[in-house]
């Protein structure tokens, strides 16, 4: 495959990951769909704004770079066979795997540590000392009193997270890699387009 068409590729995945990201931290804000919890009712890892920023717009970038990389010429058609933008798309890719990572290791961290709900007749992480425990044991899932659901909806969404930043650390590592082979290689098309040309 062409640097450019894989760049095109990762970025149209990456574009759709990033925005289940944000949809997913914005969710997170709003435990049980509800509005009314206060800062000191929420998980802090919700605060970190990690699926926001983390996986959210710091993959956004190299995902619309990506995509753009993969279209032909950079400052016209065929020029440097795409190596400029192939170049921005490294730092780009770059950037994106710190965002994915710091993504991961928040989200991560929010499900061992599990949510913060009323529970004995005060708010505190109650499931801290379980290691993760409580995430294969839901029978104490229904021992969180306020928020309502709350666990289940923070597993939900943090495992959601940790799934999109695993999948982005490896697609921006592709594109990191295959835009790098674009900057010294350029890419394929421009050389098949001129190819026809020769041949006509």
């Amino acid at each position: 495959m062409c640097t450019g068409k894989c760049a095109r590729c990762v970025g149209l995945s990456l574009i759709p990951l990033s925005l289940v990201c944000i949809l997913a931290n914005t969710l997170l804000l709003v435990p049980n769909g509800k509005t009314t919890w206060t800062n000191e009712n929420l998980t802090s890892q919700v605060w970190y704004m990690a699926g926001f920023i983390g996986g959210g717009l710091m993959v956004l970038c190299p995902g619309i770079a990506a995509v753009r990389a993969g279209g032909k010429g950079c400052c016209g058609a065929g020029c440097c066979g795409n190596r400029c933008r192939m170049l921005r798309s490294v730092f780009c890719s770059a950037f994106g795997v710190l965002g994915a990572i710091y993504c991961l290791a928040v989200s991560a961290a929010a499900l061992q540590i599990g949510p913060k709900c009323f529970m004995n007749g005060k708010w505190d992480y109650h499931f801290k000392g379980t290691s993760g425990a409580y995430l294969r044991n839901q029978t104490q899932w229904d021992l969180c009193e306020e928020p309502p659901h709350v666990v289940a909806w923070n597993v939900t969404l943090f495992s959601l997270l940790v799934a999109a930043s695993c999948l982005e650390i490896v697609l921006c590592g592709i594109q990191l890699v295959n835009a790098t082979l674009g900057v010294f290689c350029g890419d394929c098309r421009g050389k098949e387009v001129r190819q026809r040309g020769v041949d006509l």
